[in-house]
């Protein structure tokens, strides 16, 4: 706090009058503008349309009565108050849309420049000012809390529920907590101490099981919903057959990514690949294997009739997902987004120059995971060295791989491998993709239900003697995809 009233006080030395705090958490913008006010020997008074003009903090007489609960008295006494006092209006911002009185008061406030005059701070979680005074206004923002300091709220709380609980020592380990504090990140103090006491309250310990819930709640407080979405439930990569490669890469840059401090922080990877070859799958582990966040981008959501709305929506999801750090972004068959098009006005060009300025210059560590079907129609802006880290290619599954994901299948199902020739298996399924061994196991799974039987090797051929994979179907687009491949990208199953 003592960095804020600091950085307030600048604020009030360039002699500005009005001054504009966006925040969420009301009590302690008041707590550092009531240091403010102390340091300095200023009368402090705020203002809402309940309580009127209040004293507070040190110095000043009260100007306030019971008619100030109107927001053109208390900015007319505002005006006439003689001395450089500090004044505080809480949600103001509801009053001035079609009211040209309260506007012109506020103007004539801020035009008030001179040692002796007051200053108005207007607080809101969000405040758009009219376009005659908003120029005559400084915006300022209280510094969201550093990591030794969610550290220490987590400690405090943790402190707290062990008085309650006759001194029980709340359990955890040094990783976990590592990592709560870094996903409290983005959040103010009082938000900080809601979630961190979320988490100790319900069994006094903080586990690797809290994680996915703490970021849901993060998610729902920071009001991400729409264009970007939550995915709660995030893959293991003991999940995901394959991907050897991959799963090596990333393991050699998660301690890298997870300290956040650097400027060579891993950016992000473009899978690209058959579909139903595990690229969405992988994109969900890399968040459950780091322990991050995942939001998914919707170009679906995305995109406005009205111009300029499509750019602006995708501006907002990445500031948001800004606010998420750390966190893994998701961009599904990104081609459909970003594809140049001739007869939509430009927008597709737009969105792209969009994405390539923030790919440049974040410095916020979210790491972008973009999959794609169809690789001829991204852009050669995107695909180029230097905006991904590396460029993945996902082919289908090899024989060793295809053993795997039909036990990680069968398992999920509860159903043995033991009890079946495996070998026979994988050699009927030649040229399947992950997505189609799934499906012959489902399928199985449900003839036997209708044939009121257990799972057996017969049902588990005819579902794959009934299946045509796509490497049949489109056995020449995969052909032409295998060809571009070649030379340009790291096979992910290699070993």
């Amino acid at each position: 706090m003592k960095n804020d009233i600091h950085d307030l006080g600048l604020v009030l030395d360039s002699k500005v009058k009005l001054v504009l705090i966006e925040s969420w958490d009301e009590v302690r913008v008041l707590e550092t503008l009531t240091g403010l006010a102390v340091k300095r020997g200023l009368g402090l008074q705020t203002w809402s349309v309940t309580e009127g003009l209040q004293r507070l903090g040190f110095g000043g007489e009260p100007l306030g009565d019971d008619q100030t609960q109107e927001p053109e008295a208390a900015l007319r006494l505002i005006k006439a108050d003689p001395l450089a006092n500090l004044y505080v209006m809480c949600d103001l911002h509801p009053f001035l849309d079609d009211n040209p009185k309260l506007v012109r008061l506020l103007k004539e406030v801020a035009m008030c420049v001179g040692a002796n005059k007051p200053t108005l701070v207007l607080v809101s979680h969000a405040c758009k000012l009219p376009p005659d005074v908003q120029r005559y206004a400084a915006r300022f923002s209280l510094a969201l809390p550093s990591e030794d300091e969610l550290l220490a709220i987590v400690r405090e709380e943790a402190s707290h529920w062990s008085a309650r609980n006759h001194n029980a020592r709340v359990r955890t380990d040094n990783r976990t907590l590592q990592q709560v504090v870094k996903n409290l990140r983005g959040l103010s103090h009082a938000e900080a101490r809601i979630l961190a006491r979320n988490v100790i309250c319900d069994d006094g310990a903080i586990t690797q099981e809290d994680l996915p819930e703490l970021n849901k709640t993060k998610f729902q407080l920071l009001d991400l919903d729409g264009v970007l979405s939550f995915e709660y439930d995030t893959a293991r990569f003991a999940e995901v057959g394959g991907l050897s490669n991959l799963k090596r890469w990333l393991a050699d840059r998660q301690g890298i990514f997870l300290e956040g401090k650097g400027v060579d922080l891993p950016k992000g990877v473009l899978l690209v690949g058959v579909q139903g070859g595990g690229k969405s799958l992988a994109a969900k582990a890399v968040a459950g294997l780091w322990g991050l966040p995942l939001l998914r981008l919707d170009f679906a959501c995305l995109y406005n009739k009205f111009f300029g709305e499509t750019e602006r929506n995708l501006r907002e999801a990445l500031k948001l997902a800004e606010q998420m750090a750390p966190c893994v972004l998701w961009m599904d068959e990104i081609e459909k987004g970003l594809a140049s098009g001739e007869h939509d006005g430009g927008v597709s060009q737009r969105v792209l120059g969009t994405l390539l300025t923030w790919m440049s210059e974040r410095k916020a560590p979210v790491f972008m995971v973009a999959t794609a079907n169809v690789i001829e129609r991204l852009p050669p802006e995107l695909v180029r060295k230097g905006r991904f880290d590396e460029l993945f290619f996902v082919d289908l599954p090899d024989a060793q791989v295809r053993l795997e994901i039909f036990r990680i299948h069968l398992a999920r199902r509860e159903l043995e491998s033991g009890d079946f020739d495996m070998n026979l298996l994988v050699a009927a399924s030649e040229g399947f993709s992950g997505a189609e061994v799934e499906q012959v196991v489902v399928s199985a799974l449900y003839a036997a239900q209708a044939q009121q039987k257990v799972v057996d090797q017969a049902l588990l051929l005819q579902s794959i003697q009934n299946t045509a994979p796509l490497s049949v179907v489109m056995a020449e687009n995969l052909n032409a995809l295998r060809s571009w491949a070649d030379g340009r990208t790291v096979n992910a199953n290699s070993p």
